[in-house]
């Protein structure tokens, strides 16, 4: 894995001949779970880490406990563990360091550096100016070292109310970088925080905590996502002024996909507004919903190393994701016959008491693969759109007066059908030739057509959920204004497909199946022994790999 950044830590080595230990570092933020395109940056972090024998910490930026809480910090170390990266027995917390974070705080104040402001965030927001206007500075920004100490020690032990007083760093308030005007460091906030309970009234702001907490961990290299390039300049600034360990902050293009959207906020809302189940609804791009859907990890892996490591953002295909989902599952999915659109297919020559054990290879990609054994007798289900009985020329599949081989049986020849009293087909009669066990004539005549089927009494019900595309829209933003981009949902994007036929089979969660000539196929989570439930991961064809060819 080399790219920019793998090149830049080399010329780091270079320099320090060899000598300097790569740390990395995956920082989330416990306000949602993880998606896809988080997953881009920990096989980004965790994967440099690996290549030059460092370390890559789990850290957790929780300095906003309104909107943080337990549930997301374990379904964040679960999915990083899922994608094969061990955290769970190192996990850390930006709030482990607030007491550090404080007494920085202190340091900046006394080498006035930074001050009390008494503006609400809206004023302080309007003076900071644009790109255009400069900013105008606060009247409380001369404020004296000791009534700035004094002020922040009664942040700190809860004297004022939410948005009466914020500590801001005094830097420039007339820099073209609009970071570097004056940036808030802490705001007061009474709410309990899932770690540290009511120890605090004051957080810190992002910009703050990030460079000491990579500063204490002694993180070598910051590698976030190009939103951060701007706030670089802020980040160099809090690590010089305090003159402590000074990691280098490398940006790189964030994954983006097609019809989907990269935001945890707006995937929050898709959940709180019910346009979904939850987090790991299927049809979300999140880590726990492709994890549901059937999705491998590996298949990520591979999908994020495709597209490279790049500082020019780009548009991922959908398609091209789940080129390397067929990919991996084609090679290691257990083979399981299922009939979908069940209509009963009866053999008038084969014995009504007899059934035969007939095997099939469980994936014939899998040279270590076992074989599996399938029930075959008098009475079957086949798809109806196997059958025609007046087909169109190269229609290979059954049809009246011709041969088609049953899947690991015998070639079957079709005589008559029934039906009901609505002209609808409900039995379809055949002939087998018992010469043609194994689905193979002695006699060299070749049959075309091929079609699969299950034991009609010796098989399951069972449903399948399917999934497409949850935005009927490229880019779900492209919307007129003051239109909300939940107007782009696709309201066709889940259906179901009830009383499947399959065979009898002791399926097990988390295990992708290949429902052979039909897609690939895996254990919902609500799925039971009375209710089977599976979710279609994607179907068989593959357009991604035929247009890059």
């Amino acid at each position: 894995m080399n790219n920019f950044i793998t090149d830049i830590i080399d010329k780091d080595l270079e320099k320090s001949n060899n000598q300097k230990n790569i740390n990395t570092r995956f920082p989330p933020e416990p306000n949602g779970y993880l998606h896809i395109g988080h997953a881009k940056s920990i096989f980004l972090n965790f994967g440099i880490a690996e290549k030059y024998n460092g370390l890559c910490n789990l850290r957790f930026d929780d300095t906003n406990p309104t909107k943080e809480n337990i549930d997301y910090v374990n379904s964040i170390i679960n999915d990083v563990e899922w994608l094969g990266f061990k955290c769970r027995d190192n996990v850390l917390y930006a709030s482990d360091y607030f007491d550090k974070m404080y007494q920085y705080a202190l340091v900046l104040i006394n080498k006035n550096l930074a001050y009390i402001d008494d503006q609400s965030l809206d004023e302080i927001k309007k003076n900071r100016g644009d790109y255009n206007n400069k900013g105008i500075e606060s009247p409380y920004r001369n404020r004296t070292i000791d009534e700035n100490l004094l002020l922040f020690d009664n942040m700190k032990n809860g004297l004022y109310q939410n948005g009466e007083k914020v500590l801001r760093a005094k830097i420039d308030m007339n820099a073209k970088n609009i970071n570097l005007r004056d940036p808030v460091m802490y705001r007061i906030l009474h709410a309990s925080h899932h770690r540290t309970g009511n120890d605090w009234c004051i957080y810190p702001m992002y910009d703050w905590a990030h460079g000491i907490e990579d500063s204490i961990e002694n993180i070598s290299h910051s590698i976030c996502t190009l939103e951060f390039e701007d706030h670089r300049p802020l980040y160099d600034w809090f690590l010089q002024k305090l003159s402590i360990h000074h990691p280098q902050q490398i940006e790189f293009a964030r994954l983006n996909l097609e019809y989907t959207i990269m935001s945890k906020r707006h995937l929050k809302l898709l959940v709180d507004q019910c346009h979904v189940s939850n987090w790991d609804d299927p049809r979300m791009p999140t880590i726990s919903g492709l994890r549901r859907r059937g999705y491998p990890a590996n298949s990520i892996k591979e999908f994020i190393y495709s597209l490279g490591v790049a500082k020019n953002e780009g548009v991922a295909s959908i398609e091209h994701l789940e080129h390397f989902v067929r990919k991996d599952l084609n090679k290691k999915s257990v083979r399981v016959m299922a009939v979908l659109d069940p209509v009963k297919l009866i053999i008038d020559n084969y014995d009504s008491e007899k059934t035969e054990t007939l095997k099939a290879i469980n994936n014939p990609e899998d040279s270590q693969s076992d074989n599996r054994e399938i029930i075959f007798g008098k009475e079957l289900y086949i798809e109806k759109d196997d059958f025609m009985e007046n087909p169109p020329k190269k229609f290979f599949r059954l049809t009246i007066g011709k041969e088609v081989r049953l899947m690991h049986a015998y070639y079957v020849k079709c005589t008559h059908v029934k039906k009901d009293s609505n002209n609808k087909i409900t039995e379809i009669h055949c002939i087998y030739d018992p010469k043609t066990k194994g689905g193979w004539s002695k006699d060299g005549r070749k049959v075309k057509g091929t079609i699969h089927w299950v034991h009609a009494n010796k098989s399951l019900s069972a449903r399948i959920n399917v999934y497409n595309k949850l935005f009927n829209k490229v880019n779900p933003y492209d919307c007129n204004p003051g239109v909300e981009f939940t107007s782009n949902i696709d309201k066709d994007s889940f259906s179901q497909i009830s009383n499947i036929k399959i065979k009898n089979y002791i399926f097990k969660k988390n295990m992708q199946y290949q429902f052979i000539r039909k897609g690939y196929y895996v254990l919902d989570s609500e799925s039971s022994d009375k209710d089977l439930i599976f979710n279609q991961i994607v179907d068989l064809k593959d357009s991604w790999s035929k247009k890059h060819k």
